[in-house]
């Protein structure tokens, strides 16, 4: 993957290669500017520089996004962005829960309030917008780093009302017109691209009905599964029960699976036009693909289904050479919290949270390295860091959280940003 310049002056220019990287590191002609993206910076400034034309491309999806940057017909940089809108989502719950709680103690003959709120037009949950932000975060993080001149969009879309009911039409839509979406793909991302039954992957996958159609089954996605010609073959016109009577482990999980919500096809949808009016705001020109487009791209080219090269083959794309081979991960983590005390299950205040997260030069969600050279935890551990008063830090390394670990030995890799990484 190609690393980031920038000119003496902060301007971007063309990313250059690995080795190149290093001779100007080692030669003293540029520092290092970040570790996440990897960027450098030149110490001598030049004058007029030539840049090329760059396509940021981005593929949204509800949990992780993928990010990319064509260089013309090379792909330069990949990256895929994990999203924290269900943890978001299953943390307003649990304090929606406790706020009932407390309020059904305390203050229970209080006279209810409604229509007391109004939201804004163009409102979305915060699980919702989260997506959005950490996007639009990026990209214009990208921008200082790299000359882009152009964006992609994948705009998704997905008939949910179609999925649901195959013969849905005209009036029936009670949200007006939706756009419909290819059934087939959408099964293969619920069921992950692999057989129910089996588990096979890379082989020819055909839509299987749970319940046979003759025995009074429908159309309905609930309904649908993915199945390979084998097992399709042997399954035939039977109940799931019987074909699955000696798998009861399997046949719970397919059933459950089945009645699983499109909660992820519903995020798309309602972020996919918020997302594409925050990027024309920036200013840079906007190119929208379909999902089926991206898909012929990628196929056309023999490549594998990944996040970020999904977001490569958004839009027109003729021929893409790769020259990435590990795509940087990356993790939405949050900036912490503004509680003033932990609560148990109850609700009822168990311990004080300082509101302090700088100790010793380090502040909460640092990354850092920590090289222990005595003690019980001699080694080294890279990870983000959680501080204390008496600088004795907790770090959290790939493999699990290494506790009690001395301030003397943690040295900076990367200021917290509220994203962790990965290469």
């Amino acid at each position: 993957m190609r690393v980031f310049v920038l000119n003496k002056n902060r301007q971007p220019l063309d990313p250059c290669k690995p080795a190149r990287a290093r001779i100007l590191l080692s030669t003293g002609k540029a520092k290092v500017y970040r570790r996440y993206p990897f960027t450098i910076i030149l110490t001598e400034e030049i004058k007029d520089p030539v840049t090329h034309e760059h396509q940021l491309k981005i593929d949204p999806v509800a949990k992780t996004s993928g990010l990319a940057i064509v260089q013309g017909t090379r792909l330069i940089w990949g990256a895929e962005l994990t999203h924290r809108g269900f943890q978001i989502r299953v943390a307003l719950n649990y304090r929606r829960q406790l706020r009932r709680s407390r309020r059904n103690r305390k203050t229970r003959y209080r006279k209810p309030r409604f229509l007391n709120r109004t939201r804004p037009k163009g409102w979305l949950a915060p699980s919702l917008i989260s997506r959005v932000q950490n996007i639009l975060t990026w990209v214009k993080k990208l921008i200082r780093f790299c000359p882009v001149t152009g964006i992609s969009q994948e705009l998704v879309r997905f008939d949910t009302q179609k999925l649901q009911n195959p013969e849905i039409s005209g009036i029936e839509y009670q949200q007006g017109t939706l756009y419909g979406y290819e059934l087939r793909e959408y099964l293969l991302e619920k069921w992950n691209r692999q057989c129910v039954y089996c588990g096979v992957t890379g082989t020819q996958l055909e839509i299987e009905h749970i319940k046979p159609k003759s025995k009074g089954g429908s159309n309905r996605v609930s309904n649908l599964a993915i199945a390979c010609r084998p097992c399709n073959q042997a399954k035939s016109n039977q109940d799931i029960e019987l074909f699955l009577s000696k798998k009861p482990s399997l046949l719970k999980r397919i059933l459950c699976q089945a009645k699983r919500p499109l909660a992820d096809a519903a995020s798309v949808n309602t972020t996919r036009w918020k997302l594409y009016h925050v990027l024309k705001s920036i200013g840079l020109p906007v190119e929208v693909g379909s999902g089926g487009l991206t898909k012929f791209n990628r196929c056309r080219q023999s490549l594998p289904k990944t996040h970020w090269l999904d977001a490569a083959n958004v839009g027109k794309v003729e021929t893409l050479i790769i020259e990435v081979t590990l795509p940087l991960l990356i993790t939405a983590k949050g900036h912490g919290t503004r509680q003033l005390c932990r609560t148990n299950k109850y609700g009822f205040p168990t311990r004080h949270c300082s509101r302090i997260k700088f100790h010793k030069g380090f502040q909460t969600g640092d990354i850092v390295r920590a090289v222990v050279t005595k003690g019980k935890k001699i080694g080294t551990y890279v990870g983000r860091v959680a501080t204390r008063k008496s600088g004795s830090f907790n770090v959290s390394t790939k493999s699990g959280l290494v506790q009690g670990i001395s301030h003397k030995y943690c040295q900076f890799i990367h200021r917290k940003d509220g994203y962790a990484y990965t290469n």
